[in-house]
């Protein structure tokens, strides 16, 4: 496996780099509060990098989520490129794709996934064509467009946010969620008629790698997440003294910081190899969830680090570090906590074995 950036990964690398660190700034984010930074979403869809995600794949995205997760920019990158572009491109008919991803990829369309897996699919039934049931939180559903809902029998279904009940919900990060309400709501298969993507467009299959692909995605926003949080805390301990020594200078410090490090690059190192395989049509489902473990015990333990290295400083809202305590928190149990996703990946290992 190789993990090297292709020319056009580490070009969009580079540019969402510069776009998030310039206008995802602590200051802006004091203002926006819980709101979506519009003028943002505004710059990375003016410099076409939703659009760049289906030539730089899926390793592309989690390179791109990492630089969003440094800054904790509060905007629906991530939802609206697992949930519509990706999975869209992959699994939907030619109609669908003709019209859903023009709009995808200039912005004026913004998707969003009515997961988590979890009971996920068994909140909503599908009956012919109408769709009825809800989920408890769905994120950026109130930036969404339109919701990609897996039903009971785990096919997906496209949904006009316009045309379902969407109540506000906050949660730990402000990621603009709402309860999806569904009452008969009329409901697209996706890849209805199609035999394309991944798959033939079956309906397990799409919806295990849409999930699969999302707990990749959001392991990479996570890695980005935790690095952020360690780049400040080395800050902090390297500028703020005690009995005139930098903080930085005490051994339990450093080896704080060292650990947390490892944790973090555990975090990419298993994002990066379950994308790779995506990218590369290999099986990917155990590496997806093992990306998603190590989002979620060591993602903890790597915000927790940073807060605890920032001493009573880290309590302060209005100190940026907090804001990646709040997302960290928010992503470890996001598609599944730790516990959860490891029960799921031993049974998944098992049935692998006696296949």
């Amino acid at each position: 496996m190789d993990f090297t950036p292709t020319p056009e990964q580490a070009a969009a690398r580079d540019l969402a780099a510069r776009i998030f660190g310039d206008l995802s700034t602590p200051e802006r984010l004091a203002a926006a509060g819980t709101a979506s930074d519009a003028e943002l979403w505004k710059a990375l869809c003016a410099a076409g990098l939703p659009g760049a995600v289906e030539e730089v794949g899926l390793l592309g995205l989690v390179l791109l989520l990492e630089e969003q997760g440094r800054t904790t920019a509060q905007v629906p990158f991530a939802v609206s490129c697992v949930y519509g572009l990706l999975a869209v491109s992959a699994h939907g008919s030619t109609d669908q794709r003709a019209r859903l991803l023009p709009g995808l990829r200039d912005g004026t369309e913004v998707a969003t996934g009515a997961f988590p897996a979890r009971g996920g699919a068994g909140r909503v039934r599908a009956e012919d064509g109408r769709l009825t049931g809800a989920v408890p939180w769905v994120p950026w559903l109130r930036d969404a467009t339109f919701v990609l809902v897996p039903a009971g029998d785990r096919g997906l279904w496209l949904v006009r946010t316009a045309d379902a009940g969407c109540e506000p919900v906050e949660l730990t990060a402000p990621w603009r969620a709402g309860r999806l309400v569904l009452d008969g709501v009329r409901g697209e298969r996706l890849g209805d008629g199609a035999g394309s993507g991944r798959g033939g467009g079956a309906a397990e299959v799409a919806y295990d790698d849409v999930l699969a692909s999302a707990r990749t995605a959001f392991a990479g926003l996570q890695a980005g997440v935790c690095a952020g949080s360690l780049a400040r805390a080395v800050a902090y301990t390297n500028e703020r003294e005690q009995f005139g020594r930098p903080l930085a200078a005490k051994q339990a410090v450093q080896l704080r910081a060292a650990e947390a490090y490892m944790d973090t690059e555990a975090i990419r190192v298993t994002a990066y190899e379950a994308a790779w395989r995506r990218d590369g049509a290999l099986a990917y489902g155990t590496h997806a969830l093992t990306a998603a473990w190590w989002a979620s015990e060591a993602g903890r333990r790597v915000v927790h680090a940073g807060q605890h290295l920032h001493g009573g400083v880290g309590a302060d809202v209005e100190f940026p570090v907090h804001r990646h305590f709040l997302w960290g928190r928010q992503l470890d149990a996001y598609l599944g906590c730790g516990g959860e996703v490891l029960a799921e990946l031993g049974d998944l290992i098992a049935t692998e074995e006696s296949a």
